[in-house]
């Protein structure tokens, strides 16, 4: 998709900055998000404010692409940790983990100050150091502060002024005082030299923490004495489970310096010695382990960190949680004595977060507690929770990054880490604050990460924060839909997508089927809940946008089956169980095919079969390459229009948009020439069109702007 990037482009106005070592500066070429053209309007918000509060926060260059048809391409410029923040704002905006700050918040955040701190003992003199000025250039740099030295009085203290915006005054005095000088550092060193020292100095922060007690597994003689035969066949039979240990190189080892333990067949086996946890799962009706639970169990009870690939719905949140529990418990130090949580479980959304701690709380064991904190809700209620005693803390990277932030939260005594749904996690942009918060965290921990996919973003982050896991695959690693799961694909016009929803509700048996319908605008979906409103259906909604108070109700109504139909965008396609789901519906294709899978996974768990329908039209010709192989592999029925749609997609011109550059002339209705009726990247996205867009769509009714639109305008 062309764009053009000019010198004389709106994106040379700030204050040009240094590039450091520290900082990779990255162009537009390789830091874009895909968005569907529906959603541009909720990043820019009304008259700009989203997208500048946005740009503002993240200090990254916000800039909308030209449409390219149902979807649009944002494009990121700055310093590489100021893109991958903007991306982590832009996915949890669009997600709706992002409420919109109040007036005095915003008014708050614009008001410029200044504050004044002192800095005691030779740390005021180290920071004047020509050798350590860097570390002030850093600080500047990452909170766009001003910061002005005094003069050092007499008693030692030096007073330091910061002055800016007041987040990024904040932003400054947190990082100065968390800068560490440490012992005088010899400049003859080398980076080597530098860089061993660095380790020393980290290695002796943590060496005076009570030593965490990994291995809380005692192996059943049972499972012991299995034949090399029997675990290859348990394996085998529990969806061809296979193991192996990711080196530090990304290299995979069948045979480590260690024994892989064996898989358990049943509940007993894993917790004859902890018999609360057995007494639990009876209680609970469980009856025999999933395959993941079946060879995860041993291995994290063992102590090894551990990689979970497995799609959803397949008892993955038992399986960390179970030794998650065990492990905190037995720790050495006595609980009331613990600095904060033992165990963080970090998710990706406040809908599986939440779904977690439901978990946990199904289980009382030794009565230890869990929280679970996320954006969308105010954050001192949840503080003051967490301070009543928490072992189990539960969070969204963004909410997680606020308390650590704010030094709001201690994690020096986190022991046992899980990255539920990595692969999510890094598709939503939160490496930052995964890196930000594990600076925090114990370097000894034991580490858990699950992920559907082993792509190659979630194999960089496992090498990043794990040692020598183990990787459990339950099934194949190729895209694919679970098995459990019947796929049909309906060939239709889109004015005939509502009549046959409409039918397929007046056959549904109410009794029965629970049926979940997705589409792709959370406009869609409350014109279709206010159309099942008046037909007085018992109907629920789950879209981004929607308050904490109102999402939880809805699951709860979906969850109890007092509504039988659950009408939702995307928001709901991960990660959320929704017991006794008959029915999946694809109302509108997704923007990707793997959330296709994820979809279709909300149907057929916990061993149970289910039913998807995917209404596809023209427009979504584009799709049926992809869809097609997961089809096959499922053996599932193809159109045969399926096929034909997808030849003609592959056989199709390409596509001629017009129009070049844009330039300063040309006014009127749509423009004219290298002209347009493009506005001016400051004026606020008025009547004039999305400016920045240009050609036909920026067009609109404004006259020459800054870079007008071409062409076809």
């Amino acid at each position: 998709m062309a764009d053009s990037w000019g010198d004389d482009d709106g994106w040379n106005d700030g204050p040009q900055v240094a590039q450091e070592i520290v900082h990779t500066f990255l162009d537009h070429d390789a830091n874009t998000i895909k968005i569907d053209t529906s959603m541009i309007g909720q990043v820019i918000g009304s008259r700009g404010s989203m997208i500048k509060e946005l740009q503002e926060e993240s200090g990254a260059q916000i800039k909308m692409g030209k449409p390219d048809g149902s979807y649009t391409f944002i494009h990121l410029k700055g310093y590489e940790d100021q893109v991958n923040f903007a991306k982590s704002l832009i996915n949890e905006l669009l997600l709706g983990n992002r409420r919109r700050k109040t007036k005095k918040e915003r008014d708050w955040d614009n008001a410029y100050s200044e504050k004044t701190i002192n800095i005691r003992g030779t740390k005021g003199k180290g920071l004047q150091r020509k050798d350590k000025r860097h570390l002030i250039d850093q600080v500047k740099k990452e909170s766009r502060a001003e910061i002005i030295f005094g003069p050092i009085s007499e008693y030692g203290d030096m007073p330091v002024t910061v002055k800016g915006k007041n987040p990024q005054i904040e932003e400054a005095i947190r990082l100065i005082e968390n800068i560490d000088l440490g012992r005088e550092i010899d400049p003859e060193l080398t980076m080597e030299e530098l860089m061993a020292l660095s380790d020393r100095k980290e290695r002796d922060k943590w060496a005076r923490v009570p030593k965490i007690i990994k291995n809380v597994y005692k192996e059943d003689p049972e499972v012991a004495n299995m034949s090399p035969e029997q675990v290859q066949s348990i394996r085998k039979m529990n969806n061809d489970i296979s193991v192996c240990v990711v080196k530090s190189d990304g290299q995979v080892e069948d045979n480590a310096n260690f024994k892989i333990p064996n898989p358990v067949t049943n509940f007993k086996q894993a917790f004859r010695h902890y018999p609360e946890i057995l007494s639990e799962l009876e209680n609970l009706g469980f009856t025999t382990p999933s395959p993941i639970q079946a060879q995860a169990w041993p291995i994290l009870m063992s102590g090894h960190d551990m990689i979970g690939i497995a799609q959803t719905g397949t008892g993955k949140t038992f399986a960390f949680l179970l030794p998650a529990l065990i492990h905190t418990y037995l720790q050495t130090t006595p609980i009331e004595k613990r600095a904060g949580p033992n165990v963080l479980v970090m998710a990706p959304t406040r809908e599986l977060a939440t779904q977690i701690e439901r978990e946990v709380n199904k289980i009382n064991y030794k009565g230890l507690k869990a929280v679970c904190v996320y954006g969308g809700k105010e954050i001192e209620p949840q503080l003051e929770k967490m301070n009543e005693g928490c072992q189990i803390l539960i969070a969204t990277p963004g909410r997680l990054n606020d308390f650590v932030s704010r030094a709001s939260i201690d994690l020096k005594a986190v022991s046992f880490v899980v990255l539920d749904e990595a692969d999510r996690m890094l598709d939503l942009g939160f490496e930052p604050q995964i890196n930000k918060t594990s600076i925090f965290i114990n370097p000894n921990r034991q580490t858990v990460m699950t992920s559907a996919t082993w792509n190659s973003d979630v194999q960089r982050v496992a090498r990043k924060y794990m040692v020598n896991p183990v990787k459990v695959n339950v099934g194949s690693l190729d895209l694919a839909a679970t098995h459990t799961v019947t796929q049909k694909i309906i060939i239709l016009d889109e004015d005939e997508k509502k009549d046959w929803l409409m039918n397929f509700f007046d056959n549904m048996d109410d009794k029965i089927d629970k049926v979940m319908v997705f589409m792709g605008r959370k406009a869609s979906v409350s014109a279709m809940a206010s159309d099942l409103a008046c037909q007085y259906r018992k109907s629920c909604s789950l879209y981004g946008d929607l308050s904490q108070e109102d999402r939880e109700q809805s699951l709860e109504d979906i969850t109890s089956g007092f509504a039988r139909i659950c009408i939702a965008t995307d928001v709901a396609s991960r990660g959320l169980d929704v017991p006794d789901l008959t029915h999946v519906i694809n109302f509108d294709f997704p923007s990707h095919i793997e959330e296709y899978v994820h979809r279709v996974g909300r149907t057929g768990r916990a061993g149970k079969s289910g039913e998807s329908i995917t209404l596809m039209t023209r427009k979504d010709w584009n799709h049926a390459h992809e869809v097609i192989p997961i089809l096959e592999e499922g053996g599932h029925e193809i159109p045969q229009e399926l096929y034909d749609m997808a030849e003609r997609f592959k056989n199709r011109p390409p596509r001629d948009f017009g129009g070049g550059r844009g330039g300063r002339g040309g006014g009127g209705r749509g423009g004219g020439g290298r002209g347009g009726g493009g506005r001016r990247r400051d004026d606020d996205f008025g009547m004039g069109g999305f400016g920045d867009f240009g050609g036909g769509f920026g067009g609109g009714f404004g006259g020459g702007g800054r870079r007008g639109g071409g062409g076809r305008g």
